[in-house]
């Protein structure tokens, strides 16, 4: 592979902001998906993820597609998504990592991934990484009406009311918000100088265990749950990023709920390893990503009496999509109250209105 922009490159990401920012900017919506930057010198591509590592082995449906959509050397970032019933599935696209080929194999069939371009960081012999994001966008876009199967072009507008109508619209087809790139602005590799616009929400849950922290002094997560419409307890995450003195104050806090007889628990079940499915669907369960690495997953069961607000941005599924924040407790609500109907009712919309 001889190009101008050579693998690894550590992508431009963007910094959270609470309300778009002013001046020139492109503004799209943000994907839900894997960072991918493509690599393509003829026949030969590199899926470039963002920890440098290649996709290649995991994704082999999309080679094709690339091939027939791009030309024949250039270099360009993007987005893998899996799209399933009209909206993005991150947790089917999560499954795609999977060390097993034959499984690789079988998911390549059943949840297809498709290609979002979005910036050019190089085509032919020239290099695009010094040349502002307007003129990047405008090569790219003579790229477009190549794209066929599953690569499509990213939409963009430079009209506020437009993206905001994306923001308030498009997360019934799985977006997750805006991302906002100046217009001047140059790629830098692994710095956030653009910018993304999130949304973010707080919900009541009840708290059913804890884990000490890594080094010992304290607490490092609530593990939460919610009440569905059966009465059951559904683990839903966990809240933690806590000062080290929050930490201490919430094992004080906690201890007294401890139970030491876990059959009193409504997840007593899962404390049996043998029950596990390795989904990570259950507090303490491995999963691919934490199973690997050798992290403790062991949790302290707790009589699930305490209520406590969390700040969250994503869900999927009835369940979290990475960590909460702790907000407040809520001495005010019985936990019988904190039920999974929480969860905003969104209006759906097809994803093909965006991505066609």
């Amino acid at each position: 592979m001889d190009l101008p922009v050579m693998p690894p490159i550590k992508p431009m990401l963007a910094k959270a902001r609470d309300e778009l920012p002013e001046g020139d900017l492109a503004l799209e919506p943000k994907w839900d998906g894997f960072r991918c930057i493509v690599f393509k010198d003829g026949d030969e591509i590199v899926l470039g993820s963002r920890n440098q590592k290649p996709f290649n082995r995991y994704f082999p449906e999309l080679m094709e597609p690339l091939r027939a959509s791009l030309p024949d050397r250039c270099v360009v970032d993007g987005e893998l998504i899996v799209e399933l019933d009209g909206k993005l599935d991150f947790d089917a696209l999560g499954q795609r990592i999977h060390p097993a080929e034959s499984r690789v194999n079988m998911l390549a069939e059943k949840t297809p991934v498709s290609f979002i371009a979005f910036d050019l960081l190089a085509l032919g012999d020239e290099s695009f990484m010094d040349t502002p994001f307007a003129d990047r966008r405008k090569a790219l876009e003579t790229l477009g009406p190549s794209f066929e199967q599953s690569v499509y072009l990213a939409p963009m507008t430079t009209d506020r009311d437009q993206a905001m109508e994306w923001f308030h619209t498009l997360e019934g087809a799985g977006l997750d918000g805006l991302i906002a790139k100046p217009l001047d602005g140059v790629y830098v590799q692994d710095k956030r100088v653009q910018f993304k616009l999130k949304h973010v929400r707080t919900i009541d849950c009840v708290v059913a265990g804890y884990r000490i922290h890594k080094s010992g002094d304290g607490i490092g997560s609530l593990v939460l749950g919610l009440y569905d419409d059966d009465g059951g307890l559904r683990h839903v995450g966990v809240s933690a990023s806590f000062t080290a003195k929050k930490r201490v104050e919430l094992l004080e806090e906690m201890t007294p709920y401890r139970l030491d007889d876990m059959s009193e628990h409504p997840w007593a079940e899962w404390m049996n390893p043998e029950a596990h499915q390795g989904d990570g669907s259950m507090p303490g369960a491995p999963n691919r990503w934490s199973g690997a690495n050798g992290r403790d997953q062991s949790w302290f069961p707790v009589r699930p009496e305490r209520v406590v607000e969390v700040k969250y941005v994503l869900a999927t599924d009835g369940r979290f999509r990475g960590t909460t924040r702790f907000v407040r407790w809520r001495p005010d609500r019985e936990p019988e109250s904190a039920t999974i109907d929480q969860f905003p009712t969104l209006e759906p919309i097809d994803i093909s209105t965006v991505l066609r």
